[in-house]
């Protein structure tokens, strides 16, 4: 069975027709798209590069990835998101960029160490084995190359910022985007990178100011936070 979860799929599935509409309820994605698309293309500059977009829904990460001079394949599992990245694509004449349905794992098992750059933001804490994911995106990747991952931390600080306060309160995101349990801690995700043979190269926290409304980099990890990593050569 595809390691995915059929809630999860469909809630994103009735949104899906609002990825591209920057005042939907993919408004944060698309805030905070420029600050992690330079934070990757910093550390591994994307120009001419074959990348893998896991978990890529509407595809606001690979466009912009593409739009870097990215070599760029968006896969997910969401069937009508997916359809509206390849309009998108082809609206906006993005170059390079296409979109599949097919799970991690069952690319990985066809097209072993083909990325130089391997991203899944905003995803693993969506799907039943988030383990697996990070393994996959390992096979994925070439020697040397590198990985990039984003999720929620899992502490009462997460709980009351980024499910009552996003969801609840400020009404960033859709009630019931996020599920507690499933949320994962910076050391869990360290340790699914080092089984699945990566180096971690770097570990940034993602801030939210309701009263600028702006989102920021920093060194606190405590509630969303993003990793990179590393497959040695």
């Amino acid at each position: 069975m595809p390691n995915a979860d059929p809630h999860e799929l469909a809630k994103f599935s009735e949104l899906a027709h609002r990825w591209w509409d920057t005042e939907s309820d993919f408004r944060p994605l698309h805030e905070i798209n420029p600050l992690r698309l330079e934070w990757i293309d910093a550390l591994a500059p994307l120009s001419g590069k074959r990348v893998l977009d896991v978990g890529c829904g509407g595809g606001i990460l690979a466009d912009a990835m593409a739009r870097r001079g990215a070599d760029v394949l968006g896969i997910d599992l969401a069937g009508k998101a997916l359809k509206v990245a390849q309009l998108h694509a082809i609206e906006a004449a993005t170059p390079n960029v296409e979109y599949r349905e097919i799970a991690a794992e069952a690319l990985a098992a066809n097209m072993p160490e083909s990325f130089d750059v391997v991203t899944c933001m905003e995803m693993l804490e969506h799907v039943p084995d988030p383990a697996s994911i990070v393994a996959a995106c390992g096979r994925l990747l070439k020697p040397g190359g590198s990985v990039f991952f984003s999720t929620i931390n899992r502490n009462a600080k997460a709980f009351a910022l980024a499910i009552v306060g996003a969801e609840h309160v400020l009404k960033l995101l859709p009630k019931g985007t996020h599920e507690y349990a499933k949320l994962i801690r910076p050391s869990e995700l360290a340790a699914w990178c080092r089984a699945a043979g990566l180096d971690l190269a770097e570990m940034r926290g993602l801030e939210y100011s309701p009263i600028s409304r702006r989102y920021r980099l920093s060194s606190d990890t405590s509630v969303n936070y993003l990793v990179a990593g590393r497959k040695p050569e």
